[in-house]
């Protein structure tokens, strides 16, 4: 390892020269608090900036044992130091200096939940914060002394200000952290309790825009009403920080969301969706909590299907196609939502998510004079709605599901909240009385069981990474793409993704589950969990030989939605199915 000094006078050397001087820089040097580590250079300034780590012993950091003693509180703490790493960098870092991305600073910046991320790391020995750097240029002509700049003055003021424990707010790290683990908590006591979802009284739940995840504000012609439990759904749990905590139970079963249009029906089922993850202090969610087994299915028209068996719903096609193993690449609305549950399923999910608004409408519903006017021999459909108590007969998959279009689903449901000015209130009573008063004459169309929900094996031959003279091309595109080597993984209907930075890590999830678990012996489900262990035992480092910086942690049924997405996808199906 080289002092400093030694990075300066490189510096010093190379101001003036083409840009690939730069390479000279590479390596770790000791700095007064801290190692600096160039891990790697960019190859021009208008390419991806420099990755850069910074390295601390606790020693210099000084963060006591309780702020990551557990899996909670680590996670928490690191996603509070690139936060405030972040936060440093907008206050001491100039900025642009020169051509392209010259004078950049710039970290994998968390939104409102709080994932696990590469780029932060803490342990008992070290804290390391991985970040990149745009090594300033006229040009390509290297500006050494902006460089010196970058690295001896504002990354030193940086680190000092963001990842020491005396530069910090005690207390608002110490929240922080708190939070984080008691939804953690909170999230766990929901499957020994029977509960598929809990909100806590006093939730803020409105966000400020489709584009804006932040909760929103009283003002402006807004009305923040926050969340309250009607009192036959109410219940108190206990958490280790925040107490004893009020709010609605959502039982395991069949649930209907209904009300009129701009009632909040929606904006229900989102914060449920989104209740998968933990949020930051201030969200209005952070005691709003779902099941992790917990998927939102949508129609999808024009995705790619590969050997889904969904005869559970759609059976019987004219013209004899194979629904066994039904196979597209432009399925329709009711073949993907049929696929998108099946594939859910498959990989274990107990718990699905709806709205009618991203339904296909003959998915969900055949009344009455349909079924007089096309009989059930010449309908190949059968409606989610004579499947849904079936599914949690005979598979225990609960179903949380936004109507205001059928008073059908009345007859299948647990229970029946009714959101009304954004105001939840329990009318299954109600609903009974009006099933019990109007009667039906609709013909249930389910049969006796749901359907068998066949494994598929992969075969390697699908996943290949490369494209033109590059062995292996992967990249994410946002939020909600992947290249992965000729093809574009589109991901614009897996509405349970929130960062990019998981989007990116899923390409590499994929690449890596294809070298070790791809066409063997192994379903989907089980290989995707021995790579999800093998994460866990080392962490998201394990699918990159690079220092990745910009990781976030997906959940496996958004990786599977991935891999069911790709059009190069082929596969067999178990020997015994």
């Amino acid at each position: 390892m080289r002092d400093a000094d030694h990075l300066r006078s490189i510096l010093s050397r190379i101001n003036g020269r083409g840009y690939k001087a730069y390479k000279d820089i590479r390596g770790i040097y000791r700095f007064r608090s801290y190692d600096l580590c160039v891990d790697h250079v960019q190859g021009d300034p208008y390419a991806a900036p420099s990755r850069i780590r910074v390295v601390l012993s606790q020693d210099r950091a000084g963060f006591p044992p309780e702020a990551y003693g557990n899996n909670s509180r680590r996670i928490a703490l690191e996603d509070y130091l690139t936060r405030s790493f972040a936060g440093a960098v907008h206050r001491y870092v100039t900025g642009r200096r020169g051509s392209g991305k010259s004078g950049a600073v710039t970290i994998d910046t968390p939104h409102q939940e709080i994932l696990e991320r590469t780029s932060c790391f803490v342990n008992a020995e070290t804290v390391e914060v991985r970040f990149r750097v745009g090594l300033p240029a006229a040009g390509r002509r290297i500006l050494g002394h902006e460089a010196e700049e970058i690295f001896f003055r504002e990354i030193p003021r940086v680190v000092d200000a963001s990842l020491r424990y005396e530069s910090l707010d005690e207390t608002d790290l110490k929240r922080h952290l708190d939070v984080n683990e008691d939804q953690d908590v909170l999230r766990d006591q929901l499957s020994g309790k029977r509960f598929a979802a809990f909100i806590a009284d006093g939730s803020v739940l409105p966000r400020r825009s489709g584009i804006d995840d932040r909760p929103l504000q009283r003002g402006q012609g807004n009305t923040v009403i926050p969340f309250a439990s009607p009192d036959s759904l109410r219940i108190t749990l206990h958490v280790p920080h925040a107490g004893s905590v009020s709010g609605m139970a959502i039982p395991e079963g069949i649930t209907l969301i209904v009300g009129g249009g701009f009632h909040g029906k929606s904006t229900l089922l989102r914060a449920i969706e989104r209740g998968v993850y933990n949020h930051v202090p201030g969200d209005g969610r952070e005691l709003v909590v779902t099941r992790p087994d917990a998927v939102k299915i949508r129609s999808e028209d024009g995705r790619s299907v590969a050997g889904v068996d969904i005869r559970p719903f759609i059976d019987n096609l004219p013209y004899r196609s194979d629904t066994g193993a039904f196979t597209t690449e432009n399925a329709s609305g009711s073949t993907s939502q049929a696929a998108n549950i099946v594939e859910a399923l498959e990989v274990g999910c107990r718990l699905l998510l709806i709205d009618e608004d991203t339904s296909a409408t003959n998915f969900m519903i055949r009344d009455e004079r349909m079924q007089e006017l096309v009989v059930k021999d010449r309908e190949p459909i059968t409606p989610f709605l004579d499947k849904v108590q079936l599914l949690h007969r005979d598979l225990g998959v609960s179903t949380i599901l936004v109507m205001g279009g059928s008073g059908d689903y009345f007859d299948v449901a647990d229970r029946v909240i009714m959101m009304d000015a954004y105001v939840p209130k329990d009318v299954t009573e109600k609903a009974a009385e009006i099933v019990a008063r109007d009667g039906t004459s609709r013909r249930e169309e389910g049969g006796e069981r749901f359907g068998e929900v066949t494994s598929r094996i992969p075969q390697r031959h699908s996943f290949d990474p490369s494209r033109g003279r590059r062995e292996v091309r992967i990249d994410a595109k946002g939020l909600k793409s992947i290249i992965f080597g000729t093809q574009d993984i589109d991901l614009s209907a897996v509405e349970q993704l929130v960062s990019a930075s998981q989007t990116r890590a899923i390409g590499d999830i994929i690449h890596y589950y294809a070298i070790h678990h791809a066409g063997g012996e192994y379903p989907l489900r089980e290989g995707l969990e021995r790579v999800m262990m093998q994460i866990d035992r080392q962490g998201l480092d394990v699918l990159s030989d690079l220092k990745e910086g910009a990781y976030a942690r997906p959940r496996l049924f958004e990786v599977a939605a991935a891999v069911n997405r790709m059009r190069s996808l082929r596969v067999r199906r178990m020997p015994d199915s």
